[in-house]
């Protein structure tokens, strides 16, 4: 097959060479895992017996149809066990769990889709509308099978065969569908659409899983199996590469993975600039499952944990939000992971492109509608259920709590009002919690940034959301991958914000973080550093390389060249100094 090249948006380091995987959305749905070669065919065996009982529940159905019954039931059912039967649902599907290694439910997916797809061309509107009854059937397949799901099978990291080579091709993943993802089953994501800074990019470097967005048609140009090649650093993605190409990216790909075995002999070392002054590095976590990985990075705190992560994906779902119990144990998970280290877990910060649920509200701008801290506030009870799972928490280690999207004094005052209220709760039921948990707030709205008296006045600590500080102080919607070429950490603008949030904080005394994705961003770590910032979270992947970054600096000779970056108004000049930042 011919070989194409597409370019996009860079949005997680790395190279990726696999064989390309397209997901549609109803794929989304299910798990997907590759299965070991010695249990292929107890997988089949799996599938087999679902099939089995749809056919049974299907005769009962027809035995238990009253006398009386329309006779279009009764076709109804015949009409169903007829599809069940065809050899491209009875067969297809097991043809690709020998073939692909697929688990049993992502083998019948895809089939159905490909089905699907094959039906949508169909001229005749009565023929395409049996799409609908192949997918019913699926359906019911799918339940009985959800019903006998195996445990998916642990990585072998000893067997090269068995590990995946899959490569997800899609038109956009949401961030919910990207935690599907977190059993490695894939080694890289390609998105038509996307930008630098959106979530779902946010937690594809999470996953270290090298990806590229904003391709426009890399969904309808890259085909099943496809060879595909991903250099994350460049943004592009090469198709059915030649041999010689896919030669030189294999010697790339091992020189990267080389250079990333060095870096892990700085796991214990200090996090110290050549002058002797000391940095803090955190991680930024979804999940307490990250919390191990946070650890073997070095961070010495969680600065960052996401939890809106534990709200989402749930819609359907009887319960679709987390009750308080739920959401304890989950807290409380991750701060026994981080053994004794502090864990800033920020409060829940749903909308713009992280809806809690998407089919609920259609804000005409979400990035600046009810999201974050006005969500919380909008919904008082589950506000509180929440703080009081975080303070339940705080008995089991050092926990501090982070409030998203602050702009106002009465969000603060309304936010510290309901944590005494939650404290209050607490304390009559005899329930044990950090009385004096610290708490503090996201800068992340240029208005914020500029009225910090009104902050440090009433809170403990600052960490700047350099994400939304730049898509607000730029007017640029990070997801958007159309004006993504105007999102720019460099501009002086928002340079001006950062640096007057640390020195404020400074001044007063106050803990000053960056917890966005600057803060991650080997190319910028001299600037914030310059800048006065000394506690930077991340994600664990990009931890070591910061790490590495800040052991090679010096303050002293760094200082004179961030001033003068901070008096720039021209943007070349800014770029040309950040290199000679880079080169010191």
């Amino acid at each position: 097959m011919a070989s194409f090249t597409l370019h996009g948006i860079p949005v997680s380091r790395g190279i990726s060479i696999g064989r390309a995987h397209l997901l549609t959305p109803a794929a989304l749905d299910v798990k997907h895992y590759l299965v070991p070669e010695e249990q292929v065919e107890a997988e089949v065996q799996r599938l087999q017996d679902a099939i089995a009982q749809v056919h049974r529940d299907l005769e009962a159905l027809w035995t238990d149809l009253p006398k009386d019954a329309p006779t279009e039931l009764g076709a109804f059912i015949d009409v169903h066990a007829l599809i069940l039967s065809d050899p491209m649902i009875s067969e297809a599907p097991l043809d690709i769990i020998r073939t692909r290694h697929y688990n049993a439910e992502w083998a019948l997916v895809t089939q159905i889709d490909e089905l699907s797809s094959q039906f949508d061309e169909i001229e005749d509107e009565y023929l395409r509308e049996r799409k609908h009854d192949i997918q019913q059937v699926a359906e019911r397949v799918l339940k009985v099978l959800m019903g006998t799901a195996l445990p998916m099978p642990p990585p072998r990291e000893d067997d090269d065969s068995y590990r995946p080579q899959m490569i997800v091709v899609a038109h956009d993943i949401s961030p919910a569908d990207m935690l599907a993802f977190r059993d490695r089953s894939f080694i890289g994501f390609v998105t038509d659409v996307g930008g630098q800074n959106s979530h779902t990019a946010i937690v594809a470097r999470s996953l270290d899983i090298p990806a590229a967005v904003g391709l426009s048609q890399a969904s309808r140009l890259i085909e099943q199996d496809d060879w595909v090649i991903i250099d994350g650093d460049a943004g592009v993605v090469i198709c059915n590469p030649s041999p010689l190409v896919l030669e030189q990216y294999r010697a790339r790909q091992a020189a990267l993975l080389k250079a990333r075995k060095r870096l892990l002999k700085l796991k214990k070392t200090p996090a110290v600039t050549r002058d002797g002054t000391p940095v803090t590095l955190l991680a930024n976590i979804e999940l307490p499952d990250d919390c191990p990985a946070a650890l073997e990075a070095g961070a010495t705190g969680v600065g960052l944990f996401r939890s809106e992560f534990l709200f989402m994906g749930r819609a359907g779902q009887q319960h679709k939000v987390p009750g308080e119990d739920e959401q304890f144990e989950q807290y409380r998970k991750a701060v026994l992971a981080m053994k004794g280290r502090p864990v800033t877990i920020r409060t829940l910060d749903i909308g713009a492109d992280k809806p809690l649920d998407p089919t609920e509200h259609n804000a005409l701008n979400p990035a600046l509608g009810l999201r974050a801290i006005r969500y919380c506030l909008a919904e008082p009870q589950m506000f509180l259920t929440q703080l009081r799972a975080i303070l339940r928490a705080s008995a089991y280690g050092k926990v501090r709590i982070l409030i998203p999207m602050l702009a106002h004094a009465f969000e603060i005052d309304q936010s510290l009002a309901m944590l005494r209220q939650a404290k209050a709760t607490l304390a009559e039921e005899n329930t044990k919690f950090d009385p004096a948990i610290e708490v503090g707030a996201m800068i992340e709205i240029p208005a914020a940034a500029l009225a910090l008296p009104m902050f440090i006045k009433r809170l403990d600590f600052l960490s700047i959301g350099t994400n939304d500080l730049i898509q607000y102080t730029l007017a640029i919607d990070r997801v958007d991958y159309e004006v993504a070429h105007l999102y720019n950490p460099l501009h002086p603008a928002v340079l001006q914000l950062i640096a007057m949030t640390i020195e404020a904080g400074k001044k007063a005394g106050k803990d000053v973080a960056v917890c966005g994705e600057m803060a991650g961003d080997v190319k910028l770590t001299r600037l914030l550093l310059g800048m006065g910032l000394r506690e930077f979270s991340m994600h664990p992947a990009q931890l070591l390389a910061v790490k590495q970054e800040i052991l090679n600096s010096d303050l002293k000779a760094i200082a004179p060249c961030t001033r003068k970056i901070l008096r720039s108004m021209e943007p070349a000049e800014i770029a040309q100094a950040v290199e000679q930042l880079q080169a010191m």
